[in-house]
């Protein structure tokens, strides 16, 4: 919680002033000019405590009260030094003494204010602040703030809303209001005041955007769809109506409509990428039913080439891997291998999906590749070597999987295809010996793996 006051003035000069002014005022080092002693007696004060010697500055204003009971600078001056001191208690009650004195002396109340700041006393705060708000509405973000330290949420909220409609928002006070509304009996107050916020200013997106994400949240789904609406109407550029007509249009199996959303909200700097992804994952699933907008699903992966946050294209190919789609998936894959060469898990998966879509041919050309991209690298020089026994190349195949046996290390299973793929190359080149030399380690592989 950030405090507003400040206290404390250096002395300037001597001035002769009346208490109806120190009433205005905060209290001053200036000081009604007689001659009874108290005036070089408050400058002595002033001077101790200028540099730091609180003691004997209290000492000093003690000896003032003595002559001037009743002026509240001296109890003002004696709060601040016992503050200096984190003497709390004994500043708390020189600058209520100056309030019982002076009620419409601001500075006494700020005083308190700073000694409850300073304890963390903020219910004992809050009527001192409800005062400050009389003589300075800057207050009110002090209070709200002690509201939301002593858990006053609904009046918390009722101050927010407040200062969002005169001053504008501001990050702090959309952060206790978001706060606020995770709790579920807040949210039917705020859902009301949105709605009024739109009949007074229906310009202003901001609360209509709250309150699509407010119904989104609560399962409100048609009066979130019949706010989007009035956005739209009300503003004709807002791209945030059309994350919610998006999804009605999905609803609706309405697929051109939900293609025209999608491609005003991709592009917008306005929308949260988070969003963007749901929508994306949404008409994933969507095309999958309705394949002829699979060429509109490429143009929106487009929209995310440089996302630092995700690789869209591959998990889209993970997404298809996982429903045994391969051609799908290696669309994909190969999509986000353009600018990725180097990504060697999703290099696995596509060889994968090659070998389950029985394309041994390209998937002998990849292989090779990656055997020379990547030269320490088995898996590669295993597909390789798969590749060509389908393609009945047994003596290429052979090559490959010796050579990438020797990389193998601690994986068991990968060693196990290794041998069936050697026996199968061996047995295709007539060669029995080798043949049952690399079947049987596999077996003996197999029965070691199962004890």
């Amino acid at each position: 919680m950030k405090k507003n006051s400040i206290y404390g003035l250096l002395l300037l000069g001597m001035l002769c002033v009346s208490h109806g002014t120190l009433a205005q005022n905060e209290p001053s080092n200036d000081v009604v000019s007689i001659d009874d002693g108290f005036q070089d007696i408050f400058f002595e004060a002033i001077q101790q405590r200028s540099i730091e010697n609180y003691d004997k500055a209290i000492t000093a204003l003690e000896k003032g009260i003595k002559i001037q009971p009743e002026n509240p600078i001296i109890y003002f001056e004696l709060g601040k030094n016992y503050l200096a001191q984190k003497k709390y208690p004994e500043a708390y009650q020189n600058f209520e003494k100056v309030s019982q004195m002076e009620p419409k002396n601001r500075w006494a109340w700020v005083g308190m204010y700073d000694v409850c700041y300073e304890t963390r006393d903020y219910n004992k705060a809050i009527p001192i602040v409800e005062k400050l708000v009389t003589f300075k509405e800057d207050y009110k973000e002090d209070l709200t703030s002690l509201y939301m330290n002593t858990q006053q949420f609904d009046k918390a909220l009722v101050l927010i809303n407040e200062l969002n409609e005169k001053f504008g928002k501001s990050d702090k006070r959309e952060l206790y209001k978001a706060d606020i509304l995770r709790d579920a009996k807040y949210q039917s107050s705020e859902k009301f005041h949105l709605l009024d916020q739109i009949k007074k200013f229906p310009k202003e997106e901001s609360n209509y955007i709250s309150l699509i994400y407010m119904y989104s949240q609560s399962n409100q789904e048609e009066k979130a769809l019949e706010i989007a609406q009035k956005l739209e109407k009300e503003i004709p550029t807002s791209d945030w109506a059309q994350v919610s007509l998006f999804k009605f249009h999905l609803n609706n199996n309405d697929g051109d409509n939900a293609v025209k959303a999608m491609n005003i909200v991709f592009p917008s700097k306005k929308i949260d990428s988070r969003i963007k992804h749901r929508m994306l994952n949404e008409f994933l699933i969507f095309t999958k039913n309705n394949p002829k907008y699979e060429p509109d699903l490429d143009k929106a992966i487009s929209y995310f080439n440089n996302d630092k946050e995700i690789n869209v294209a591959k998990e889209i190919g993970k997404f298809h891997y996982s429903k045994s789609n391969w051609p799908q998936a290696i669309k994909y894959f190969e999509m986000h291998l353009k600018n990725a060469e180097d990504d060697v898990e999703t290099q696995l998966l596509a060889m994968q999906a090659y070998t389950e879509a029985q394309q041994f041919e390209v998937l002998a050309k990849k292989a090779d590749n990656l055997t020379q991209l990547f030269p320490t690298q088995p898996e590669f020089y295993y597909f390789a070597g798969l590749a060509n026994n389908q393609q009945k190349n047994y003596k290429k195949a052979a090559g490959y999987l010796e050579s990438g046996l020797d990389f193998v290390v601690d994986d068991a299973a990968l060693e196990i295809n290794f041998n069936i793929q050697l026996g199968e190359a061996y047995n295709g080149l007539g060669d029995n010996t080798k043949k049952e030399k690399y079947f049987t380690k596999a077996n003996e592989l197999i029965k070691k793996q199962k004890k």
